[in-house]
């Protein structure tokens, strides 16, 4: 009687390459996916059985659980007899993931959503569809105030309501109203 051996994947998540089963969960550097997300990482090779496959056009869903920062590393410099002293500290920005599922299960998962996206009509009634450019969570005030300068105006209003319902930031929030005013202004 042959035992059905679990299937594996190794996948390549921010240059590093894990091996993981469905059900696992790990903790990896930090990925751009929000909490709750499901995102799909690079699949290398697929296993199991005795059988193995190197790149794969099977995908990999996985789980961000939430985001955590790592333990603090100490870093000291010092140099003798002359008194200099420097004392820092790092904590890495890990993501901790759950593997949903590898395979065929995985086609169907991903399915599902790209079935159900707007069609032309109901984005024209829906204007509020509009992203904050790529990245947009990452950016510092000063970023944003010379980037918003180049964005197009449901950008910089996504932007906007982002910002006011996420992080509330004083000058970013001055600095996009001021690229809407000025891109209002021209039109």
């Amino acid at each position: 009687m042959a035992t059905k051996t679990q299937s594996y994947a190794i996948i390549a998540v921010g240059g590093k390459q894990y091996v993981v089963r469905e059900g696992e969960r790990l903790v990896v550097d930090r990925v751009g996916a929000d909490e709750g997300k499901t995102f799909q990482p690079g699949v290398l090779f697929v296993g199991g059985d005795g059988e193995g496959q190197l790149a794969p056009k099977t995908t990999v869903t996985a789980r961000v659980v939430g985001h955590v920062r790592g333990e603090k590393v100490r870093i000291g410099k010092r140099r003798p007899k002359s008194g200099y002293r420097r004392q820092t500290g790092f904590r890495a920005a890990l993501s901790q993931i759950q593997i949903e599922s590898i395979g065929g299960a995985a086609k169907q998962a991903v399915a599902a959503p790209k079935q159900e996206a707007p069609t032309a009509e109901s984005k024209e009634e829906a204007p509020a569809a509009a992203q904050p450019p790529r990245g947009y969570a990452d950016f510092t005030v000063a970023e944003i105030g010379d980037k918003a300068k180049r964005w197009k105006l449901e950008q910089l209003e996504a932007a906007l309501e982002h910002e006011q319902e996420h992080a509330n930031r004083k000058g970013a929030i001055a600095a996009l109203q001021s690229a809407i005013d000025a891109k209002q202004e021209r039109n």
